[in-house]
C-alpha cells in the first residue's frame, strides 16, 4: 500500500487525517491518500490568490511551455498513471490506457491554445456617436477557480479544469473526488516538476464540508463542477456572484433510423452502452429504434452483449468489471427490478453480484421508469420501437436532461430534423452520444449543465472580456 501526501499550494503535505482507497473489483486497500482540512486549504486559497498574480503576467509562450512539460512527464508515465487508474477506478486496463492517452491530448491541446488565446477588433463609427473610435476586446485571466473533478474519468476530467486555467492564465485548487484521488496525485508530481510557481496549483482530497468553500469563499472567482445534478445545482445555489460550470449527467439517447448502417449502429451502441460498466454521463441508456429493424437489432445487440468478458479490470482483455462501489450496483439493481414490476422486460443480464452488475438490456420502458427517466450510470440499456425519427425526438426531448445524443442514418433529411429538434448540447450522427474529442465543445442543457468544456471553450469560460475604447 502506498501512502501519498496531497499537494498542497506546491508543496506536498503530509495530514494527519488518512482516507483509504479500496479496489473497487475485490475491495482490497492499495493505497491512502492525505485529507485536507479547512485550515490547509485556506492556506491554498492564500496562495492561490497570490500566485494568480504572477499566472496574470505570466506571458503566453512560457504558460505553454509548462504545459508542454506536464505532457512530456504524463507521456514517459503512461502506463504507471493507467495502472493505478485502473486500480482505483476498476476502469479495464484498455480504457484506462484511453484515458491516459486522451489526458495526455487534452493538455497538448490546452499548450496550443495558451499561446492563442482570443481577441478582436471593433469598428464603432456605425453611428455618428462612434466616428474617430475604435474598440479592441481582450481577455483576462478570471483569478483563481475552484475545481471538482468526479470519479469516473478521474484523470482526463481532472485536466480538462487544470490545463485550460493554467492556460489562461489562473491559479487553480482542484478537489478530486474521494473515491478516485490517487491518479490526479500522481499527475502532481508531474506538474510540480515545472517551473509553475508555487500555489498556482493544489490538489486537495477533502470532504464535501470542506470542498463547498471553492462555491462559498468570494476570494474563488469561478467554480467549476463536474458530477451529478444535484450537488452540482445545489453548489450554483452557493456560488454568489462567482462564475460557475456546470458539466452534469444524462440518459442519453440514440435514434436508429431504417435507413442506417445496422451493423456499425449496433456495435457502437453496445461499447456506447457499457464501457466501464456504463459510468459515463454520456453513455448510452435509451436507444430508440424504427420498428421495421427493431427486431433484427434487438437480436445482433444481444449477441454482441453476450461476448463481452467480465473480469479484473487489471486484466488486458476484460471488457466489463466492477462498478465504483456495491451501494452504486445495488441501486442499478434496485431500478432494474422496479422497472420489470412497472411492466418492463429484461432481455439480457439484469443481476448483481457484490459490486458488479451484468449488462442489461430491458425493453417495455415507460420515461416515468427511473431506467429511462433519471441518469443510470451503470451497465443498463432500454431498447423500444418507434414509428419514425420525428416520434424517437419528441421522446428522447421528454427529459430534464439534454447532453448529447446519438442518430444512425443516412437520410439528410432526418439528420437536419434531429440537429435542429433535439434539446441537447450536441448531435452526434452514425455514432453515439458517448463520442468526445478533447477540443470540441462539451456541455448540456436543462438539467445536464451550464457552459461548455473542450479545451478553448473552456478557457474563454475561464477569462473575462475587457473593452478598450480608443480615440484617434
Amino acid at each position: 500500500m502506498k501512502k501519498y501526501k496531497i499537494y498542497a499550494a506546491g508543496s506536498f503535505v503530509e495530514t494527519a487525517k488518512q482516507l483509504e482507497i479500496r479496489r473497487p473489483f475485490d475491495g482490497s486497500i492499495f493505497a491512502s491518500v492525505g485529507i485536507a482540512d479547512s485550515s490547509l486549504l485556506e492556506e491554498c486559497i492564500i496562495a492561490a490568490s497570490n500566485a494568480s498574480e504572477v499566472m496574470r503576467k505570466m506571458p503566453s509562450f512560457e504558460r505553454s511551455s509548462i504545459l508542454s512539460m506536464i505532457t512530456d512527464g504524463m507521456q514517459d508515465r503512461r502506463m504507471v498513471l493507467a495502472e493505478v487508474l485502473c486500480q482505483e477506478t476498476a476502469k479495464p486496463l484498455k480504457f484506462a490506457i484511453g484515458e491516459v492517452d486522451r489526458a495526455i491530448q487534452t493538455v497538448k491541446i490546452a499548450s496550443e491554445e495558451a499561446r492563442r488565446i482570443q481577441g478582436e477588433y471593433l469598428s464603432l463609427d456605425w453611428t455618428p456617436a462612434g466616428a474617430g473610435k475604435e474598440g479592441w476586446v481582450k481577455y483576462f485571466p478570471v483569478g483563481v477557480v475552484g475545481a471538482i473533478s468526479p470519479f469516473n474519468f478521474p484523470l482526463n476530467l481532472s485536466v480538462h479544469k487544470l490545463a485550460p486555467a493554467l492556460a489562461a492564465g489562473n491559479a487553480i485548487l482542484l478537489k478530486p473526488a474521494s473515491q478516485t484521488p490517487v491518479t490526479v496525485l500522481e499527475l502532481a508530481a508531474i506538474i510540480d516538476a515545472t517551473p509553475l510557481p508555487k500555489g498556482a496549483v493544489s490538489i486537495l482530497p477533502m470532504s464535501r464540508l470542506t470542498g463547498s468553500a471553492l462555491a462559498t469563499d468570494p476570494r474563488i472567482n469561478l467554480l467549476t463542477f463536474t458530477g451529478s445534478p444535484d450537488v452540482g445545482w445545489n453548489l450554483k445555489s452557493q456560488a454568489g456572484k462567482k462564475k460557475v460550470v456546470l458539466e452534469l449527467g444524462g440518459n442519453a439517447g440514440v435514434l436508429v433510423s431504417r435507413t442506417a448502417e445496422r451493423e456499425v449502429a449496433v456495435r457502437k451502441c453496445v461499447v456506447g452502452a457499457f464501457s466501464y460498466s456504463g459510468q459515463v454521463c454520456i453513455h448510452v441508456q435509451r436507444i430508440l429504434v424504427e420498428k421495421s429493424v427493431f427486431n433484427t437489432f434487438c437480436l445482433r445487440f444481444i449477441e454482441l452483449t453476450r461476448e463481452l468478458r467480465a473480469g479484473d479490470p487489471m486484466d488486458a482483455n476484460t471488457d466489463i468489471s466492477a462498478m465504483i462501489d456495491e451501494p452504486n450496483a445495488v441501486r442499478v439493481e434496485e431500478w432494474i427490478n422496479e422497472a420489470v414490476e412497472a411492466g418492463a422486460r429484461v432481455l439480457y443480464g439484469g443481476k448483481r453480484t457484490g459490486s458488479y452488475v451484468e449488462p442489461t438490456v430491458i425493453t417495455g420502458t415507460q420515461t416515468d421508469m427511473k431506467v429511462c427517466g433519471l441518469e443510470v450510470f451503470g451497465p443498463v440499456v432500454t431498447i423500444d420501437p418507434i414509428d419514425s425519427i420525428s416520434e424517437g425526438i419528441i421522446r428522447i426531448n421528454d427529459s430534464k436532461y439534454g447532453l448529447q445524443a446519438g442518430v444512425f442514418t443516412n437520410d439528410l433529411r432526418e439528420m437536419n430534423e434531429a440537429f435542429n429538434d433535439l434539446h441537447v448540447g450536441g448531435v452526434v450522427i452514425n455514432d453515439v452520444p458517448t463520442f468526445r474529442v478533447d477540443h470540441m465543445p462539451y456541455g448540456g442543457i436543462k438539467d445536464s449543465g451550464l457552459g461548455r468544456e473542450g479545451v478553448k471553450y473552456a478557457i474563454l469560460e475561464m477569462m473575462e472580456s475587457k473593452l478598450l475604447v480608443r480615440n484617434f
